[in-house]
């Protein structure tokens, strides 16, 4: 009965992550976290959402095996790679002024 559940949940998550503002609010909530790990996972749900690893992967033009390394639990993106699969995801990465920066 846990894996059932655990399934559902996970076809609800990938189902609910087509919707870019969705997409856009789960990875800033694992921005928030800063759990690396928690990120890349992030971005390998958002991935499946738009049809999987290797759609996203030609789509960027980078190669699926990079990919799937660079969002493993122990990959570490380039900044260059980041942005070109963000943008492919129909995201960006923005960056704002911390609250307590001038408090």
């Amino acid at each position: 009965m846990a894996i059932k559940a655990k399934k559902n949940y996970q076809e609800d998550l990938i189902e609910s992550l087509k919707n870019p503002k969705e997409a856009a609010a789960y990875l800033n909530a694992a921005i928030e976290e800063g759990d690396r790990g928690l990120f890349l996972l992030a971005l390998r749900n958002i991935a499946e959402a738009q049809g999987g690893i290797s759609t996203i992967a030609e789509k960027a033009h980078l190669n699926r095996e990079n990919l799937y390394r660079m969002l493993s639990k122990r990959g570490n993106p380039e900044i260059k790679s980041l942005l070109t699969l963000l943008r492919v995801m129909g995201l960006e990465l923005t960056v704002k002024a911390h609250k307590q920066a001038y408090a």
